[in-house]
């Protein structure tokens, strides 16, 4: 190969194929062996690294990996949370936040750049986890969680009160200590986790549990809801803070007071909350009523009832003698009345006397005609003259049978007398082609179209003009008497 080059043109001068030289300390390696020396270097040299540096480009895969960027004012390197560790972190990361980030440096040899892969992230101190508490805030508010128009009033006298903390902490207790004193009522805890890993998830669990409930199932659906836990710092508070905390509070159907930290404490479940309470004994004290003044204000009421009532009376009293003094004695009304009925009942006696007497009279005067012997000779006279006018069927039926005779022959006169009866001794009856029945020849001719009946049917027949049958002649009066005799 050297023999094809130019004088001088051995050794360091660039060669058309690559051969191995004797001595030579670099060998050639693939683009994977270099990429993976690289990744082993870099990962063995950075093995544990903390980077402060602002989110940027969030991005979380449907694989539940997530993917970022960590920048400052001069530099900025790609990173990634595997799914188990973004699952376990404390916050959602979000653009513009602060963090520092825990984990190695590796090389993602597909794209030839280095990268983070993230174990652990933090808030970058007390400024970054307030930027994030009021970025996220604003998101919240503009979405409309935190107007006043969206809170609903508290029930007055809830019958089942739900509270959502730690069974063992001193919030379930005073609660129920205040409840006590002002008004016993159904408490049904719902215990979760108030701080730390997991405490937003269960908080949110238990309010949509709570709203959840059926109205008549086993465990009975709370009239009010109680979220709360005792005082803290910002991290201990911070599950409160959680999206899906504040998103639960505000999808509940059931009114909620946010009692979480002390008075000066603020989270995002207080402003979605219907009401706020500085603390959870404030909280108790909103839920209820308390029993005793609501006795003495019912006291004050039947009191005050009771005195309206007899001011009533008294009134009415007063009026109704008002009114009385206006009208006269009823002794004066019904005088005159009284006395015609005093008149009418001293009459009574004597008319009723007078009448009796007249009665007897009437019937003596009546008792004489009507005796015994004379109605029975009125009854025998009477019976002589009905069968004196009792008269015989035999005429009757005479009559009748000579009536039905006469009848008889009428209608067999009728019966010859039916213009179709000739029809059966040959005779037909001509009518025009339209309807009406035709006397003479000329009217024939003149219609020209005819219907001749016969006795079994009708037969159509055409008339030709000026033709007469060969056998027709005229007939004497006395023949056409005498064929009309034959009729009958």
């Amino acid at each position: 190969m050297d023999e094809l080059l130019p004088d001088g043109a051995a050794g360091d001068r660039p060669r058309l194929l690559a051969e191995e030289t004797p001595g030579d300390n670099a060998p050639a390696q693939t683009v994977s062996e270099l990429s993976g020396a690289l990744k082993r270097q870099v990962e063995d040299a950075f093995g544990h690294v903390r980077v402060r540096g602002e989110i940027s480009g969030f991005k979380r895969h449907s694989s539940g990996h997530c993917y970022l960027s960590l920048k400052d004012e001069r530099a900025c390197i790609d990173g990634v949370i595997w799914k188990g560790q973004a699952a376990a972190m404390r916050f959602r990361p979000e653009d513009g936040i602060e963090v520092i980030a825990t984990g190695k440096l590796t090389t993602y040899p597909g794209r030839s750049k280095y990268q983070i892969v993230i174990d652990r992230m933090e808030l970058a101190g007390q400024g970054a986890l307030m930027a994030l508490l009021d970025q996220r805030r604003r998101m919240l508010a503009a979405e409309g969680l935190f107007d006043e128009s969206r809170k609903r009033p508290l029930p007055f006298m809830p019958r089942i009160i739900g509270v959502v903390t730690s069974p063992t902490g001193a919030v379930i207790r005073d609660i129920l200590h205040r409840l006590e004193d002002r008004c016993p009522t159904h408490v049904i805890l719902w215990p979760v986790a108030v701080q730390g890993e997991g405490a937003a998830a269960q908080v949110a669990r238990a309010v949509r549990g709570f709203g959840a409930l059926p109205g008549d199932g086993p465990v009975p659906r709370p009239d009010l809801l109680i979220v709360g836990r005792g005082g803290g710092s910002i991290e201990d508070l911070w599950a409160f803070n959680e999206e899906e905390v504040v998103r639960a509070i505000a999808e509940s159907p059931i009114p909620v007071i946010s009692a979480v930290g002390h008075e000066t404490d603020t989270t995002l479940a207080d402003f979605v909350a219907d009401r706020r309470a500085p603390t959870p004994t404030a909280a108790a004290e909103m839920a209820v009523p308390v029993r005793a003044e609501l006795a003495h204000h019912v006291r004050e009421l039947g009191g005050r009832a009771e005195r309206l009532a007899l001011r009533y009376r008294e009134r009415a009293g007063e009026r109704y003698a008002a009114i009385a003094d206006r009208f006269p004695a009823l002794d004066s009304l019904f005088a005159g009345q009284q006395q015609r009925l005093d008149d009418i009942a001293d009459r009574l006696p004597r008319a009723l006397q007078q009448r009796i007497t007249h009665a007897d009279r009437d019937l003596a005067r009546a008792a004489g005609p009507l005796r015994r012997t004379l109605l029975d000779r009125k009854w025998e006279r009477a019976s002589e003259r009905l069968e004196a006018v009792r008269l015989s069927s035999r005429p009757i039926v005479t009559k009748i049978e000579q009536g039905r005779g006469a009848l008889d022959a009428l209608w067999r006169i009728a019966e010859q007398l039916h213009p179709d009866k000739p029809l059966a001794r040959g005779y037909v009856r001509v009518e025009k082609r339209g309807g009406g029945v035709l006397a003479g020849a000329d009217e024939a001719r003149a219609a020209g179209l005819l219907t001749l009946h016969f006795a079994d049917g009708a037969v159509d027949a055409r008339v030709e003009n000026g033709a007469k049958p060969a056998y027709a002649k005229p007939r004497t009066p006395e023949e056409d008497a005498a064929r009309q005799r034959d009729l009958f």
